[in-house]
């Protein structure tokens, strides 16, 4: 996983969120390869390029590419079975052609830059988007619903909704998110998920992750812990539970982590 790492840990921005994508989906697939995948993003990137206004810049490239890659190829979103893991994993979108948003997303990204089209993903709360932006247009697209064009006003009502509470109409939620940040998300949706599924050995390599990414992180430390534990995996638990509090010394719940760090010093013991 050479390029996810790289990109997850800030070594270099070099490698391609295609394949760093692509390399985050050996969780689920630990034999993938990833290359029949980027030449299937290819040659989308070439028949989109044959279209009317494929070549084109604005919204005459936006129109185009949603034609392309809803109309044609049928990308759409899961709504139907949303936390199946397959879902987040860039392979099984381009093979089914429907996933979460964010993987809908990565798809018209990396069609985007092959074609050199200024398109940018936006975390927008709860709802990932695309966003193209030039001197003459623009435009946030929502890929997870057929690629329907939203002004900035509908971003907020829809980032309200998905997160089903009042928000403010913070401009900075639709700022462009870069290829680290969008990595980030997946790996914490795919945590989500393996979590509600009970997959710890597969929560615990999100967790890794996600430890590398941000190794000053308190609380992947503590989630990594509680699932040492619940795997048993004693030694393992006790350092991360201690790193945990060492980052965050003042933790609403330090009582709870001492106690079982407490039991977990005694376990040990006890084996000697």
């Amino acid at each position: 996983m050479q390029a996810l790492l790289d990109l997850l840990t800030g070594r270099s921005d070099e490698p391609g969120l295609d394949r760093a994508a692509l390399e985050l989906g050996r969780i689920e697939y630990p034999g993938l390869a990833v290359e029949p995948f980027l030449g299937m993003l290819d040659s989308y990137a070439v028949e989109l390029s044959e279209r009317p206004g494929g070549r084109s810049g604005g919204a005459d490239y936006v129109d185009a590419a949603n034609r392309y890659l809803f109309g044609e190829l049928g990308f759409t979103g899961n709504a139907g079975n949303y936390y199946d893991p397959r879902n987040s994993c860039l392979n099984e979108v381009l093979t089914a052609r429907t996933g979460i948003p964010i993987a809908l997303a990565v798809v018209y990204l990396e069609i985007g830059r092959r074609l050199v089209q200024p398109v940018f993903g936006i975390g927008l709360p709860g709802h990932f988007l695309v966003q193209y932006r030039n001197a003459e247009f623009a435009a946030f697209i929502d890929v997870f619903h057929g690629g329907r064009l939203l002004t900035a006003p509908e971003c907020f009502d829809l980032a309200r909704q998905a997160a089903g509470q009042a928000l403010p109409d913070d401009p900075r939620m639709l700022a462009p998110v870069g290829k680290r940040q969008i990595l980030i998300r997946m790996l914490h949706n795919l945590r989500g998920v393996y979590l509600h599924r009970r997959a710890f050995g597969k929560v615990l390599q999100t967790l890794d992750l996600l430890v590398e990414a941000d190794p000053r992180s308190a609380d992947e430390y503590k989630q990594r812990g509680l699932v040492h534990l619940h795997l048993r995996n004693a030694a393992a638990a006790r350092g991360d539970l201690e790193t945990y509090l060492r980052l965050a010394p003042d933790a609403a719940d330090r009582a709870d982590i001492e106690k079982r760090l407490h039991a977990l010093r005694s376990y040990q013991a006890g084996l000697n």
